[in-house]
Parts: structure tokens; C-alpha cells; sequence
């Protein structure tokens, strides 16, 4: 049962990816990429459609053979849809500022900020769906739902370029996976808590590297939001202490250097960016 919500997922996701990203042209939902290729926008809400039916349908199948479906970490999904919806409304609503500065002067012009109704709402999401999920009290709470937060938001800062973020997140996914083989919850958790979004977000990425699609901010944060809670329940206390100092560093260089400059004068990184790219060798 623990693989059966990622697998009806990725299945899901396979249908109903290419249907909606052909509605979304036809319908006009379209943005022009870095390289200025108008593409159906947003194609993160490709994840959450799938998703949500993989949810849908495993609940049923557990009441129906009275099994938990998702065990652990339930209310995960709620913060994961939650960070989507918010995503979504900067992708439909967002002015001309960016990053925490220009959202914070929006703010004291008076003016609304999607960038800060984004960043309230998912803290307000993550005080809610980690409440319980800790037992080492109060400190270890606020850790975990600072390293979700600013995780969220770090792969939004990311995803400037196609297939970057979902990239991050498969090369994430492995090393934590080696990492947690062991641990409190081992490997189980991805695939039976995380899965059911976790798989769709493959596979639109897909898409995303091939320029097929944007994710757009429902698609980044929602992605964000996997990698920060696959984090928190594979990492032990001293592991996600070193995961905000390092989202928090590069959070913070992205705020006034370019993330994207650092990655073109890393070669690794570099490599890594633009394997699977229509632009890797242009």
C-alpha cells in the first residue's frame, strides 16, 4: 500500500499532463520563457490535479480495505496544496516586485504584494502542519518549520531556468534517500506521504526541461515544499540545522546576487543545469 499513492499518481500524471498543457495554449494561458518561447503557464497546476486525484482515489481504496492511506505526515498535504494555491495566485495577480525587498517596499507604499501574502500564507501553513510532527519540543518545532518555509522559497528562486528546480529535487531526493535509509522513518515517507505530489512534480518537470511548460509559482513552491518536508523527516536535528544555514545562505545571496550567474561560473553546476535542456548545446 505504501507505493500504490505514488504509483496511481505518476499514472495520473502521465494522462492528464499533456491534456492540460494543450488547454492551457489553446485557452491563451501562455508566458514567454528566458529565452522568449511563449509556453503554457502555469504547468504546475498539472501537479496538483494529478495529485489530488491520486489522493482521491487511494483514500477511497484505504477506507474501503480499512488501511491508513498516508500514515504519517497527513496534514502535509494539506501545507503542499496550501503553498500551491498561493502559488497560484502570484502567478495570476503579481505586480512588478520581486524578492523580500520589493515586496517589503510594496508593502509600506500601501500597495498589495502577492510576494508577501505568499510568504505569510506559508508560514501560517507550515505552523499548521508541523504542530505534533516533533518530539523535541518547541525549539525543534520552529527549526522545522523554518527550514520548510525558506525551503519553499528557495526553489521558487530557482526556477528560472527549465527544469532546474525539479532537477534540485530528484538530485536531493537520492541523497536523502541514502541518507534516511536507516533513519526515523526510513524510505517509507516519500513514497507514501509525499508520492501522490511527489511523482506528478517528475513528471511535469519533465516537461519543464523540455520547455514544454513553466511551472510557474504553483509548480515551483509546490516542488519547494516537497524538498523542505523530505528534509525534515529525513534529517535528525543536527542534520536540519545544517540545511537552514545552508538555505538560508543561498536564500539570502539570492536575494542580492543572482543564483543563476552562480550556477553558469560553476562548471559542475553548470553541466548538471543544463543536462536535458533544448539549449544545452545551442
Amino acid at each position: 500500500m505504501h507505493a500504490l499513492p505514488t504509483l496511481v499518481a505518476l499514472a495520473a500524471a502521465l494522462l492528464l499532463t499533456p491534456a492540460i498543457l494543450r488547454h492551457l495554449q489553446a485557452e491563451g494561458f501562455t508566458r514567454e520563457n528566458y529565452r522568449g518561447v511563449s509556453l503554457p503557464f502555469p504547468g504546475g497546476i498539472a501537479i496538483v490535479a494529478a495529485g489530488v486525484l491520486a489522493v482521491g482515489i487511494c483514500t477511497a481504496l484505504a477506507q474501503i480495505a480499512k488501511l491508513d492511506a498516508f500514515g504519517v505526515g497527513g496534514l502535509s498535504l494539506t501545507y503542499l496544496l496550501g503553498v500551491a494555491l498561493l502559488g497560484l495566485v502570484d502567478d495570476l495577480l503579481a505586480g512588478r516586485s520581486r524578492g523580500w525587498r520589493g515586496h517589503g517596499s510594496a508593502i509600506l507604499g500601501g500597495e498589495f504584494s502577492t510576494g508577501a501574502l505568499k510568504a505569510v500564507g506559508s508560514l501560517a501553513l507550515a505552523l499548521y502542519a508541523l504542530a505534533g510532527e516533533t518530539f523535541f519540543g518547541t525549539g525543534h518545532y520552529l527549526l522545522q518549520v523554518a527550514v520548510l518555509v525558506l525551503t519553499t522559497n528557495l526553489f521558487n528562486l530557482l526556477d528560472l531556468r527549465p527544469g532546474r528546480s525539479a532537477k534540485a529535487f530528484v538530485l536531493l531526493g537520492v541523497v536523502l534517500s541514502l541518507i534516511a535509509w536507516h533513519g526515523r522513518y526510513g524510505v517509507n515517507v516519500p513514497l507514501w506521504v509525499l508520492g501522490p505530489l511527489a511523482a506528478p512534480a517528475v513528471v511535469v518537470g519533465f516537461y519543464d526541461l523540455r520547455e514544454r511548460t513553466m511551472l510557474g509559482d504553483v509548480g515551483a513552491n509546490l516542488i519547494g515544499g516537497l524538498a523542505g518536508l523530505w528534509l525534515i523527516y529525513a534529517l535528525d536535528t543536527t542534520g536540519q540545522l545544517i540545511a537552514l544555514a545552508l538555505v538560508l545562505a543561498l536564500t539570502v545571496y539570492g536575494e542580492f546576487r543572482s543564483l543563476s550567474a552562480l550556477i553558469e561560473r560553476t562548471p559542475l553546476l553548470r553541466q548538471i543545469d543544463s543536462i536535458g535542456r533544448n539549449d544545452a548545446h545551442a
